[in-house]
């Protein structure tokens, strides 16, 4: 007996027709709502939406049907919301009372004008977004300090931009303008270049560690990427096994390698001149002797020219040059 080849396509397009016959039989069919007027109303995205967007649908000024686009719009999954899981059942909004001449507002509305308390939003998104990068939500700085879920996040929007990587700053910039700043410094981590992003360092959601960060030192947030600077190192330099951010600012900086200041200011800031000129202007004390002891010059001591300290003490973040701490190649 032979068979004949069925193309994917063919085989796809069955299926097809198969699942939209048997939908009414497992009860996938569409929920529906009756209107003011007595005509019936069916779902447009969401199981038990139709009597919110008899009112809310494609012509509203806020694309509110976009949300089949998201996540939160997958009927397949038993987790999916509908409008009053986060607006509340909102009964007086549907009913207008008599007598009211404005309609009241939903139980729980999330906008730029909303009443309705940053705790009281985010308790709507926590319902569902609990455990796992949220965990430490309670307690945390965004939390409190009353932001909201909805002040970072587009719920109905196709594209949420605090986790698209190219948009992810420019929301975060909206409230810390002073790093948007840092970032546009000569010395930067590559963030307007879409490489890295915020979230690859802070967990906005809470942490363990400081200033939002994924580690709990800053140390173990910086070995994430690099690592080379971790050791073990047989000469250990205690700033910068202590914290990274003793030496450099993480989001941007006028000086060379994230640096807070250059070298040698930034070394003199802990190591106080013994032989070795501070001031720049080279004497007979100075690395290498003049003509005559005592002697002064306006020739710049060899520790100011180039890189400075780190000519001949390379090794800042630790060595293992036989030589001892000296931070040498």
């Amino acid at each position: 007996m032979k068979y004949k080849r069925v193309g994917l396509h063919k085989i796809a397009w069955l299926l097809f027709i198969f699942a939209v016959g048997s939908a009414p039989a497992m009860g996938m069919d569409a929920a529906t709502s009756e209107a003011d007027d007595g005509t019936t109303i069916k779902d447009m995205v969401l199981r038990g939406d139709a009597k919110c967007t008899r009112c809310h649908d494609e012509s509203e000024e806020y694309p509110v049907l976009a949300i089949g686009k998201t996540k939160h719009g997958v009927l397949a999954d038993s987790r999916t919301p509908t409008c009053t899981s986060c607006h509340g059942n909102s009964e007086t909004h549907i009913n207008k009372p008599a007598g009211v001449k404005e309609r009241p507002k939903p139980d729980r509305t999330f906008g730029k004008k909303s009443q309705t308390s940053a705790a009281d939003k985010n308790q709507a998104c926590l319902t569902c977004h609990q455990g796992g990068a949220r965990m430490n939500w309670a307690g945390s700085q965004h939390a409190s300090g009353e932001v909201a879920c909805t002040t970072c996040h587009q719920v109905h929007a196709q594209h949420d931009k605090v986790r698209v990587k190219a948009t992810q700053p420019e929301v975060c910039y909206t409230c810390h303008k002073e790093q948007r700043a840092q970032a546009n410094r000569a010395s930067h981590h590559p963030i307007n270049e879409g490489k890295v992003v915020c979230s690859n360092c802070h967990n906005p959601h809470g942490s363990i560690g400081p200033k939002l960060l994924h580690k709990a030192t800053v140390n173990e947030n910086c070995y994430t990427c690099h690592a080379e600077k971790r050791g073990p190192f047989l000469w250990e330099h205690p700033p910068a096994s202590d914290n990274c951010t003793n030496c450099h600012t993480p989001h941007g900086s006028s000086h060379a390698s994230l640096l807070k200041s250059r070298p040698p200011f930034l070394c003199t800031s802990c190591h106080i001149a013994g032989g070795h000129s501070t001031t720049g202007i080279r004497t007979g004390t100075d690395l290498g002797p003049l003509a005559t002891p005592g002697a002064t010059s306006t020739t710049a001591a060899p520790q100011m020219v180039g890189k400075a300290c780190l000519n001949c003490h390379s090794k800042v973040h630790g060595s293992n040059h036989p030589s001892g701490a000296r931070f040498v190649r």
